[in-house]
């Protein structure tokens, strides 16, 4: 089944933010484009070279509209800890979102229950809520904050200018195509 165009689950989480402990709801992450990044647990081995990859694009997803929600099923006690040890978690300036009920991973589709922990999902989230890209990928595997961050902008792109699509690739300023019967197969 397919989650596109899902809306995501009402939710209230504790976060660590900025060396503080903070509520989170769906209201929060409303009106705004949101990429919620789920990984399988703190103090691990892959996660934290996802999470610095992400961290070293902050800045960018911030300049246009975009935030970013780290989330796993540890504690926002464990996100803390894993921040005071790690220098390379201490570089992260977005929320890591606290889910040790696994409401968020349940609500997006990568509980993993026998292990009580996250499937690594990446999901962009538009303003309205609703979640209009996702992938989901093998433990051992980590992301590419660049492609994500291409995806968002593509993303909005559409949003922006329904009348076009863009094609694998696709850049802000590269060419779009407007679908038409003339297209079809000559790609």
């Amino acid at each position: 089944m397919s989650l596109i165009n899902k809306s995501i689950v009402e939710f209230t989480v504790q976060a660590f933010l900025d060396g503080e402990f903070k509520t989170i709801t769906k209201q929060d992450t409303l009106g705004k484009w949101s990429v919620f990044f789920f990984y399988p647990a703190d103090f691990t081995f892959v996660c934290p070279t996802e999470l610095e990859d992400l961290a070293g694009k902050y800045e960018e997803f911030k300049a246009i509209g975009c935030e970013i929600y780290s989330v796993s099923c540890d504690s926002h006690f464990v996100h803390k800890a894993w921040h005071d040890t790690s220098k390379t978690i201490q570089k992260i300036r977005y929320p890591m979102l606290a889910d040790p009920t696994g409401t968020l991973a349940r609500g997006f589709d990568v509980m993993i229950e026998s292990e009580g922990m996250a499937e690594r999902g990446s999901f962009i989230v538009n303003p309205e809520g609703k979640i209009v890209a996702y992938e989901v990928v093998a433990g051992n595997i980590g992301r590419n904050a660049d492609e994500l961050f291409r995806r968002v902008q593509a993303l909005q792109f559409v949003a922006e200018h329904g009348d076009q699509v863009c094609p694998a690739k696709w850049k802000p300023g590269a060419e779009t195509l407007k679908p038409s019967l003339d297209l079809v197969g000559l790609i």
